[in-house]
C-alpha cells in the first residue's frame, strides 16, 4: 500500500469508511450479522450449524452473496481492462442504489441485505496488482497485521512512518461504522441512500485517477 499515489490512498480510505458504514447498517438491521466481514459470518455458520440455529442460513446467504459479488467484479474488472477500477465501483454503486430502492418498500427483505453484501464483495477488486487483491477495503485485520509489522520495522530503524497508510485505512473503516451507527438510529436501513451517494462520489474521484498505465500496473 505504500507504493500507492495519494490519490488512491484517498480512494482506499474512502472505500474503507464506505464498508464501515455500510456494514454497520447491515449488523443493526441483521442483529449480529455481517454485509463485508465473512470471517464473523463464517464464525455465525458454524456456531449456527452446531447449535441448530436458523442464523447459519441467513449467515450463510451472506457469504454466499459476498462470493458472488467478488465474481462479478473480477468479472467485469477483466473486461474493463485498464479501466477495471471506474467499472468495478460503477457495479458497486449501481449494487447499492438497487438495495437502497428496496428499502423504499413497506417492509425491506433479506434481498436488500444480499444486495449490500454482493455490493462489499465485487468493491474488493478496486485494487488489484498482478490479478491479486492488493488493498483489502472491507476488512481490516490484512492491515492490522501490517501496521503491527511496519510499527516494528519502524523501532528497528525502518521507514518512521510507514505504518501510517494502515492506520489510516483502519481508522477510515471505523469513522464509517461509527457514521453508519448514527445514521441508523435516525433513518434505518434509508441510510442506504447516503452510501449510495459516497459510493458516487468515489466513483467519480476514480475518473479524476484515470486508467490504468498497463495491465500490469499497481491499480
Amino acid at each position: 500500500m505504500r507504493r500507492y499515489a495519494l490519490s488512491r490512498h484517498m480512494l482506499a480510505i474512502g472505500l474503507a469508511a464506505q464498508a464501515g458504514l455500510i456494514d454497520a447498517l447491515g449488523f443493526l438491521k441483521l442483529g449480529g450479522l455481517f454485509v463485508s466481514f465473512m470471517s464473523g459470518n463464517s464464525t455465525r455458520l458454524g456456531v449456527g450449524l452446531a447449535t441448530h440455529s436458523a442464523v447459519a442460513w441467513t449467515a450463510a446467504g451472506l457469504i454466499a452473496a459476498f462470493v458472488g459479488g467478488v465474481m462479478m467484479g473480477a468479472l467485469t474488472a477483466r473486461r474493463a481492462g485498464r479501466w477495471r477500477k471506474q467499472a468495478v465501483l460503477g457495479l458497486t454503486t449501481a449494487l447499492l442504489m438497487g438495495g437502497a430502492l428496496l428499502s423504499l418498500g413497506p417492509a425491506p427483505g433479506k434481498g436488500l441485505t444480499l444486495l449490500m453484501a454482493a455490493a462489499m464483495g465485487v468493491v474488493n477488486n478496486a485494487f488489484q496488482r498482478d490479478g491479486e487483491v492488493s488493498i483489502g477495503v472491507t476488512y481490516m485485520t490484512g492491515a492490522l497485521v501490517k501496521l503491527g509489522q511496519q510499527l516494528a520495522t519502524a523501532l528497528s530503524g525502518g521507514p518512521a512512518l510507514g505504518w501510517l497508510p494502515y492506520l489510516l485505512l483502519w481508522m477510515g473503516l471505523v469513522a464509517g461504522a461509527v457514521a453508519g451507527s448514527y445514521l441508523f438510529a435516525l433513518m434505518d436501513l434509508h441510510a442506504l441512500w447516503i452510501a449510495c451517494g459516497l459510493s458516487a462520489l468515489l466513483w467519480m474521484w476514480s475518473f479524476r485517477i484515470g486508467p490504468l498505465p498497463g495491465w500490469q500496473g499497481l491499480a
